[in-house]
Order: C-alpha cells, then structure tokens, then sequence
C-alpha cells in the first residue's frame, strides 16, 4: 500500500469497468479476479478513484483485501449461474439485447428497493408524489437533489446501488429544492432535513449551495444533515479541491444560521482513517462548527471482527468525531455475499463496545433499518422457555412505537428483521409493524392516531 505523501492538490477523476485493463495493469490485478469484476460489474455499480487504488487499498492482500472487497466487486455477489450467463453473454456483441435483457432480470431479483422505501416513504404535495423526497419519520425528511447521485467511489455493499445503475424508475432525484421547500411547508413537524444520495458532495459547492440554502429560509428546519462517504474515499473535498474553502464556508453559514448542520460520514474500515487527508478533513469540517456523526453497516469480508470496530471507533473519537450507528447490513442487492448473523452481530457489537472509552460508548447496534423502523438487537436473554433476543424500536415510522422493547426468538441463522419470530406476548401494535399489516408514510394513518402521545405534543 503506498504511503501518503505531502498534501498536493490532485484532480478528481473516476474509473470504472470501461478501465479495467488499466487498473490490472497498474495494480497487478491476476486476470480470474479482473474478469469476475467485469462479469459482476455488468450488474452491480462499480468506480473507484485515485485515492482508493493508491491510498486505501493492499494491493497486496488481493482479494481479501478489506477495501478491495468493499469496492472491487467480487465473485459470489452473483449466483454462479448468473455469473456464468453474464460471461457468456458478455463476449458476444450480437448478443448485446440479449445481456441487457438479463442484467434486467439478474437486477430486479435482487430487491432493488428495500423496506417499502419507493412504496411507502415518497410523500406527496398537492396531491402528487414529491420526487427526490422519502418522509418515514415524522421529524425527518430525506432529500436527494437530483446532481448529487453518485458517489466518489461506489461501496459494494450499497443498499442504494439502485441509484447508480441508470434506470430513472429505480432512482430517487429532485430537480431543484422547490418540491422539497413546498412539503415542509406543509410540514413544520419537519425539523430535520437529510441531504443523501448518492453523496450530496459529489456536487459543486455552488450547486450545493442552490440546494442548502433554501433550507436556511424554513423556521421550522432546524437540523441540516449530509450523509457522505467522501471524507474516507475523496478526502481531498474538504481539504485540497478547488473550491474546498468555499465548501467549509457554506457550511460556516449553515451553522451561523442557527442550525445544526451534522455531517454524517460513513467509514467502513479503520484504513480508510489512517491517512493525513482523511484526519484533516475531518478536522477542517469540525472548524466550521459542523458535528461529524459516523456510522456504518456490519459487512461479511470487511469489517466482521470486533477489534476492527474497536479500532474504528478509537479512531473516530481521536479524530473528533462521534461513533453512531452500527447498522445491520440490509437485504438488497449481494445480501447474501455480505449478510453477517444477529447472532455474530450482537457478539462483535458487545466485544467491540467494551473495549472502549466513555466517549466513544455512544455508538448504538447492531441496528436494521426496516420497514417499521430502526430495530436495535440489544442483546440475548436466557429464559426458561429459551433464548430470546432482546429488541427495541430505536425509530419507527409509527412515532408511539419509538423506544419500545420486544423479544424475537433466537436463531443462529436469522439475518433481518423478517428471519424473526417475536414472542407470543409481544404487543399487537408492534406485531402489526412487524409484520407490515400496519405501515404508511411518516404522515400517513399509520404515523398517527389519537392516543400517540408525541402528536399531542407536536
């Protein structure tokens, strides 16, 4: 792995499958390895840049190399039939319809939208859907401007590989803020945007700008939060791009607005912390009055292993920012390739945990992010009828939910929420959540009845 050097500025510039043969040649890439990640790379997204090939990946420890996999796709993120037709397919140009017709097929089998989010999250405004918006908590809007939605270097495990792949139907993308501007309106329960992608910071500082600052307008927003993976794969927005300085000045605005303005940052790998850039990043962001919150999923190849986590939570907090969100990785896209067991999770969660300082003991896992909300495995309790594992809604689209406990059977194997049997005396409000018989958006029936008691308070 090559050793950072000086700070110097350096242009952004993306490859993809198109480079392929230059990367193997560069990096010593064997020729099995570079042509499952053609094969697969044909259906799931697949960029990297200079800075992940020089910086973060071991070039040496291909493919088990924890970056390599959680950007190069890998062989087993596909069905071996599937592979295999792929590669068939792939070598023969009058067979192009026919490669496309598969890829289609191989793609809409993989769930490309998980947990109800085109269903049962897109709001509507004047009795149309709002596009680039999703509302599944009553306090929170998502919001995906339409020039963001892409990423520096695309993650393998992505929940959101739907965004990357072309196909407008699968994509969530706002044209301007106007529709956004026009909803919280309507919504002053809405005190919390979220700017996603994608990375919204893919984007110009000017264009970004176009997008934040409409936000500063709404009394009722008070929270501004981005979620971006560019501090750990292109480090260099904040620190050496052409317009970085502009970018920590918006968001010196943001917070002289009054606002919270959170940076969530998505690291992975402790790796992707051990470099000058990344750390000074992180340290220019904080300088603006930013808080940087960090969170990633728990993923099979990558960071399955306690002391990873304990080492990226050290790291996090050395660097001043705050450990969040341990989530579960979601069922979407190669689940299969990187699902880890509630069981195991719970484990490297609890191993990793107590390891740590006080300050660093606010990170919260293993999470699922499903349809009824953000469920927390908080343990496992022996009983006399067996084990149980201990479950809490640490978010739910239904707001008299929020901070429930319950219990599932334990289960070496389950992976998601729907593996689950919850006990028989589980409350029949959260049966109903749980098995999706009760579920609307934010602002729906579902959100919202009489006796929730957050409403009254609203």
């Amino acid at each position: 792995m090559t050793t950072p050097g000086a700070l110097a500025t350096e242009r952004f510039t993306a490859y993809g499958p198109h480079h392929l043969d230059d990367i193997a040649a560069r990096y010593g890439l064997p020729d099995d390895i570079r042509e499952t990640v053609r094969r697969v790379s044909q259906v799931l997204p697949f960029r990297v840049n200079s800075h992940v090939l020089d910086q973060l990946i071991d070039w040496d420890r291909v493919p088990d190399d924890p970056i390599f996999q959680l950007t190069f796709p890998q062989r087993g993120m596909l069905t071996a039939a599937d592979e295999a037709e792929i590669g068939g397919l792939l070598g023969d140009r009058a067979r192009r319809t026919e490669l496309r017709a598969a890829v289609g097929r191989i793609r809409a089998g993989l769930n490309p939208h998980p947990s109800g989010q085109r269903e049962l999250n897109v709001p509507h405004h004047e009795g149309r859907p709002v596009p680039g918006l999703q509302h599944k908590y009553r306090e929170t809007v998502l919001y995906f401007p339409g020039q963001g939605q892409t990423c520096h270097a695309y993650c393998t495990y992505c929940f959101r590989w739907a965004q990357f792949i072309g196909d407008a139907d699968l994509r969530f993308a706002a044209p301007d803020p106007s529709g956004l501007i026009g909803y919280l309106g309507e919504h002053p329960e809405v005190h919390d945007v979220l700017v996603t992608g994608g990375d919204p910071l893919i984007m110009s500082t000017e264009r970004l700008r176009s997008h934040l600052e409409p936000l500063l307008d709404v009394e009722s927003v008070r929270t501004v939060r981005i979620g971006t993976k560019s501090p750990a794969y292109w480090p260099q927005r904040f620190v050496t791009d052409q317009d970085a300085d502009d970018l920590l000045r918006l968001f010196e605005q943001v917070v002289a607005s009054g606002r919270q303005l959170a940076v969530m940052a998505h690291f992975s790998h402790p790796r992707e912390l051990d470099n000058d850039l990344a750390r000074r990043a992180l340290a220019r962001i904080r300088a603006t009055g930013a808080v940087v919150y960090c969170q990633a999923p728990l993923i099979a190849h990558v960071n399955d292993d306690a002391g990873v986590w304990s080492e990226l939570w050290r790291s996090e907090l050395a660097a001043g920012a705050v450990p969040y969100y341990l989530f579960v990785e979601r069922d979407t896209g190669p689940h299969e390739y990187f699902k880890v067991p509630l069981a195991k999770a719970v484990g490297i969660f609890r191993a990793a945990y107590r390891t740590l300082p006080g300050l660093a003991r606010t990170v919260r896992g293993p999470v699922m992010s499903a349809t009824p909300g953000k469920v927390c495995v908080d343990g496992v309790e022996e009983t006399a009828e067996g084990r149980w594992f201990q479950l809490r809604m640490v978010q739910a689209r239904n707001p008299a939910l929020v901070g429930r406990p319950f219990r599932a059977r334990y289960s070496t194997t389950a992976a998601w929420l729907d593996d689950l049997r919850p006990h028989p005396d589980t409350p029949a409000d959260l049966v109903d959540a749980l098995r999706g018989t009760a579920v609307g958006t934010a602002s729906g029936p579902a959100a919202r009845t009489e006796t929730d008691p957050a409403r009254e308070a609203a």
